[in-house]
């Protein structure tokens, strides 16, 4: 009798203190000072018009409003990637996209700001496009000799590429050809009117600009294959970033004949600075993943952002806001 007293009493006694824990618990939830809501103004720098990067920054402009009313994005247009690197690093801009091999370089220049650079996710791919007209003797980038060609703006991820592939190929870049640097907003016209026998264009798929080029005039998609990889992964630290893909026989039903095209590829991260609030970034980066398929309807690169995927952004560390966000949602 006594003993089953003692487990009675220890029964309650538990129980009391499970309830007692319950109540300390809630008390010190209630007590503790909530997380800070984001609010503000912040500057995203996206690219050149029409381009993906800012017709990307444009809706997510839109979601963000949905997701943190408090804060006021004003979007910046820019050449590109290494435009993008340089207003972060100076303080002009608080987020943007850029390829990872720009940011490789920008680091292994030792670019001012280099290291306060902070990745929030990697976004999707960027595929590099060779367009001539299809009645073009161009094969391959060593035919471009000679040429006129469109290689990108000075401060874009298109040039670095651009000059990187060309080089691979066997081309010096300033002499061999000549470079015409123009962006995706105007080089589709250019080649429309003969001012170009070719220009390269590194995006997601399908790039709005060369789809409708593709439905005024006969072009074509020239491959880029695995040797010239191999050839540029020989070149350097930076240049690992680049993989062998092939742009899918739909993504340009006219230019492709149904055929896939051999190609290169590169991520594209969404970076900020150290200096950027950790709330905000965790916010900003919860949109990213949330509004995927919202843009993605639109963009059609956006539908390839994945919570699997996003959290690997070399060659930059992941912002603690980032993080944050990340391990809130890990299963």
């Amino acid at each position: 009798m006594r003993t089953a007293l003692s487990r009675v009493s220890r029964r309650r006694a538990l129980q009391g203190s499970a309830a007692a824990l319950v109540v300390l618990g809630l008390l010190a939830w209630w007590m503790w000072p909530a997380r800070p809501v984001p609010s503000g103004q912040v500057t995203f720098s996206t690219g050149v018009p029409s381009g993906v990067y800012q017709r990307y920054g444009a809706l997510l402009q839109q979601a963000l409003a949905r997701h943190l009313p408090k804060v006021s994005v004003r979007l910046t247009d820019s050449e590109g990637s290494q435009q993008n690197l340089a207003r972060l690093a100076s303080g002009e801009a608080d987020f943007t996209v850029a390829t990872a091999d720009a940011v490789a370089t920008y680091q292994r220049n030792l670019k001012p700001g280099a290291d306060r650079l902070r990745g929030c996710a990697r976004l999707y791919d960027d595929y590099v496009q060779l367009v001539v007209r299809k009645s073009s003797k161009v094969e391959r980038p060593g035919d471009l000799r000679g040429l006129r060609v469109g290689v990108g703006q000075e401060g874009s991820g298109v040039r670095l590429i651009a000059d990187r592939l060309l080089t691979a190929a066997g081309l010096d870049p300033a002499k061999d050809i000549v470079p015409v640097p123009a962006g995706i907003d105007t080089m589709p016209g250019k080649l429309e009117r003969g001012e170009l026998a070719a220009f390269f264009w590194s995006g997601g798929l399908p790039t709005a600009a060369v789809q409708d080029l593709s439905e005024r005039l006969p072009i074509r998609l020239v491959e880029l294959d695995e040797a010239l990889v191999d050839t540029l992964h020989s070149a350097g630290e930076s240049t690992r970033h680049y993989r062998s893909a092939r742009v899918p026989a739909d993504a340009y039903t006219r230019a492709q004949d149904g055929k896939p095209v051999k190609t290169v590829a590169v991520a594209n991260l969404l970076v900020t600075t150290d200096r950027t609030d950790p709330a905000l970034v965790e916010g900003f980066t919860r949109t990213v993943i949330r509004s995927r398929d919202r843009i993605g309807s639109q963009v059609h690169p956006a539908q390839l952002v994945d919570l699997r995927t996003a959290i690997f952004t070399e060659p930059l560390t992941l912002h603690e806001g980032a993080k944050r966000y990340y391990r809130s949602v890990k299963p």
